[in-house]
């Protein structure tokens, strides 16, 4: 009954944050300008953008790819990318992208047997990707603080920074981590289980250019993702150095982490109060977040489509193996009759 509350409550906490911030969004923008801008848009460019979109997902995919093999987990790769895709779709409803990372990880955990390296693999995964993040926002910051001329998002780039160390120090420090876990001494189940986890992390100590390799992989991802909305912008002919969006996208992508339908809502507040700020209409601006969560629907449509097939086939094998030894033994009640 409790696990049921919970995810009731879960479930009406992201749907009442989408929502209200949706409300809120549309209450304060001319819809009308976004719908003028939605109508209006460059069909070349948003298909441009598309395909661009799903260069980003490959590049996430192959870092993970990376991470498996470096743990030593045995895999196959479309085992890898059906559970990945069906992360993707997960995320659409389940809590932030951690829902669709733990349906992730038990999915692929099952097929290969080996739960702990494979969930590792996720949170370093997660590391380098937040790494990725905020490395690009630094470097583009440095480059384009004249040109922003916001003090406010260099604190926002000094925190992310912050938190990516103590992270890093945390995870690959056997005394810290111990310490760490300590706050966990009330439950030592769950205290055994995240120190048994770091063994597994701690065999990337030794492996630093697959670490280094993937921690690029998340940087280029990252450069890709924020063009993906520049190239959006060309769609809704707005004409806005790509700059910007190399500055925002990383400041997007960890506010989408607050609980949310995919994001919904959240992004769109981001696009909307950062793209302002450059010059960009804010109806324009809710359009341009609105049409990349329609990317990332379609693309999580896929993996639920998947996994529904999938599922079906697996049903379908279990009727299959019910009914076969009726079959045989209604044969060999015919042979005796006979």
């Amino acid at each position: 009954m409790k696990e049921r509350l919970k995810a009731v409550w879960s479930f009406f906490l992201r749907f009442g944050l989408s929502a209200i911030l949706l409300i809120w969004l549309f209450s304060r923008i001319d819809y009308k300008h976004t719908w003028a801008a939605l109508k209006g848009a460059d069909q070349t460019y948003l298909l441009v953008s598309l395909i661009v979109f799903l260069l980003s997902s490959i590049f996430i995919l192959w870092r993970w790819f990376i991470l498996l093999k470096a743990l030593g987990v045995s895999f196959k790769k479309l085992s890898a990318l059906k559970w990945f895709l069906i992360g993707m779709f997960c995320n659409l409803f389940l809590p932030t992208s951690v829902g669709g990372d733990v349906v992730k990880g038990l999915g692929l955990a099952k097929e290969t047997g080996d739960r702990p390296k494979v969930f590792i693999s996720i949170v370093l995964d997660r590391l380098t990707g937040f790494v990725g993040i905020v490395i690009v926002a630094c470097v583009a910051f440095f480059f384009g603080r004249k040109i922003v001329g916001d003090s406010s998002l260099m604190i926002s780039i000094a925190s992310m920074a912050g938190v990516s160390i103590v992270l890093g120090v945390v995870l690959f420090s056997q005394r810290i981590y111990s310490l760490a876990c300590k706050v966990f001494k009330p439950w030592p189940k769950i205290k055994d289980a995240l120190m048994n986890l770091h063994g597994d992390i701690i065999l990337m100590r030794g492996k630093y250019k697959e670490f280094a390799f993937t921690i690029g992989i998340s940087v280029f991802s990252q450069v890709v993702y924020a063009y993906v909305f520049y190239l959006i912008a060309l769609g809704l002919h707005q004409k806005t150095a790509f700059v910007y969006f190399i500055i925002f996208s990383p400041l997007v992508c960890v506010v989408t982490s607050l609980p949310s339908i995919g994001g919904l809502g959240v992004r769109e507040m981001g696009w909307v109060y950062l793209l302002s700020k450059v010059g960009i209409p804010q109806g324009v601006a809710l359009g341009l977040s609105l049409i990349n969560f329609v990317f990332i629907i379609l693309i999580g449509l896929v993996g639920g489509v998947w996994y529904v097939s999938s599922f079906s086939s697996r049903r379908l094998q279990h009727h299959q193996a019910d009914v076969q030894p009726q079959s045989g033994n209604a044969s060999e009640s015919a042979s005796g009759v006979s």
